[in-house]
């Protein structure tokens, strides 16, 4: 090979690495800034096993504990500033575990309870009425759904908190009553945020979600549309169906726009049988990926 070839040779390498460099480049930087570029419905059902694998999250227990450890630590990881809001209703301890960004106030909260329920008293065998709820549907399906949003989230949305709810499920039980995290968390905060979106029960293999009766019509409209852009409206159903007291109440006696995302005919529903082969990754990558496309056109709003 003469000189000359060489030269033409070594030339043209150089072009071809300069080029795949700025290729990669630009690939890189193209990409979304977040931890995972999309929701991820299986890793979301791995968060439902391990919440149910930590036993009964009942308020006080060794499990209860141990699920606001391992949340934090999830949240950290992924980036999120984690705050432990404490105070006490009925002579109850309640720990809401918040997870933001920065120190703005919130413009879209999400939220889900992470307590289970004490008895199962809905169960069909009368024998296990007294036993624990394993909650893997209600409870474990929405803390999983929040989790993955804020591994997959891009960073340029707008303020958003995540707030894990305590002691949402023991209503009805002596000296016990409904929703108390949500309604300690709007007593002691102060903001107006313009969407608050509760999760509960959204993991059923056999996904049905329809309106709820007391949810902002506004809102609600906004995500079901949102769930029909992406081929999901046979799950989102566009129909009324139940009136829940559920997290979203507080908000929406403080006069925020609120809204319960919630699949309430589940037969399983404060069961023994409320168990992690109840849930399916399809159901909740449907819930993750409508509510990621949701917060990221709002956040692309003035």
């Amino acid at each position: 090979m003469t000189n000359k070839s060489i030269a033409l040779y070594l030339s043209t390498i150089g072009l071809l690495l300069i080029g795949a460099v700025g290729w990669y480049v630009f690939s890189f930087r193209s990409q979304p800034t977040t931890n995972s570029a999309i929701f991820n419905g299986q890793r979301a059902y791995t968060d439902v096993q391990t919440q149910v694998a930590f036993g009964p999250r009942v308020p006080g227990s060794e499990g209860h504990a141990k699920i606001q450890e391992w949340m934090r630590a999830e949240l950290e990881s992924a980036g999120w500033q984690v705050e432990v809001q404490e105070s006490e209703a009925l002579g109850h301890p309640i720990k809401n575990i918040v997870a933001k960004r920065n120190n703005e106030s919130p413009q879209i909260i999400f939220g889900a309870h992470y307590d289970t329920r004490i008895y199962a008293d809905h169960d069909p065998d009368p024998s296990k009425l007294k036993e624990y709820v394993p909650g893997a549907n209600d409870g474990a399906s929405g803390v999983a759904v929040l989790l993955e949003l804020a591994r997959s989230l891009p960073n340029e949305t707008a303020p958003i908190w995540l707030v894990f709810f305590d002691a949402e499920d023991n209503g009805n039980i002596e000296s016990w009553d409904w929703i108390l995290g949500s309604r300690e968390f709007v007593k002691n905060n102060s903001f107006q945020p313009r969407a608050v979106v509760i999760l509960d029960m959204i993991g059923d293999a056999d996904l049905n979600i329809y309106k709820e009766r007391n949810s902002n019509a506004e809102l609600t409209d906004e995500i079901w549309n949102t769930a029909k852009s992406l081929g999901y409206e046979s799950k989102f159903i566009p129909e009324y169906r139940h009136s829940m007291l559920d997290d979203h109440t507080p908000f929406l006696q403080a006069g925020m726009p609120a809204i319960d995302i919630i699949d309430f005919d589940y037969p399983y529903w404060h069961t023994t049988q409320d168990t992690a082969d109840k849930v399916s990754a399809e159901s909740l990558e449907i819930v993750g990926r409508t509510l990621w496309t949701w917060v990221t056109q709002q956040s692309a709003q003035p």
